[in-house]
Order: structure tokens, then C-alpha cells, then sequence
């Protein structure tokens, strides 16, 4: 996890703002992930912007990403305890 926060740190080097998302061009993160073992698990459109969370089966470690229409992708969040589920919530109103 140190090595994927320390290539994230330098790959994406953002300046000192809290509100600035940590961005590269994409083919760069692709590359860094692939390196930390991760692939895509899930993606989703965010109104112009594609929504994709990347994740390593043995480690567990885990990156969610968007990639803006510009080309740019960028880090909204990573950690570790990735853990693929697929469950049905009950409808409203129905007991679970």
C-alpha cells in the first residue's frame, strides 16, 4: 500500500489545495495500476465523466478513479479490504 500511495504521490503530484484532485493523463494511472496488480472491477458514467473502481484480487487493495472528458484521470479515493459483493437489497417497504 506504501509503494501505491508513494507512486500516486509522485505520478500525480497535485498542488497544495484541498479541493484539487490528484489528476494525470490516464494512459499514466492505467500504467501505475497495472504495476500495483489492479483492474477495472466496476465503472459508471458520472454525468461527462467515467467512474471506475480498480482493485487487486490477492492484495486487496483497491483505487477509485474518474477520468474526465478532457482525457485526465483522476483519484477520488484508495485503501485496502477490497471485497467484490453482489447483493439484492429488499424493495421499500418489505421486510428484509
Amino acid at each position: 500500500m506504501r509503494a501505491l500511495c508513494l507512486c500516486l504521490a509522485v505520478l500525480l503530484a497535485p498542488p497544495a489545495s484541498a479541493q484539487t484532485l490528484q489528476c494525470a493523463a490516464r494512459a499514466q494511472v492505467l500504467d501505475m495500476l497495472s504495476k500495483q496488480e489492479q483492474t477495472r472491477r466496476a465503472m459508471g458514467q458520472a454525468g461527462p465523466a467515467v467512474m471506475e473502481l480498480f482493485a487487486a484480487e490477492d492484495s486487496q487493495r483497491w483505487t477509485l478513479t474518474v477520468t474526465l472528458r478532457d482525457g485526465r484521470m483522476c483519484l477520488l479515493a484508495h485503501g485496502t479490504g477490497y471485497e467484490a459483493r453482489f447483493e439484492v437489497f429488499p424493495a421499500p417497504g418489505t421486510a428484509s
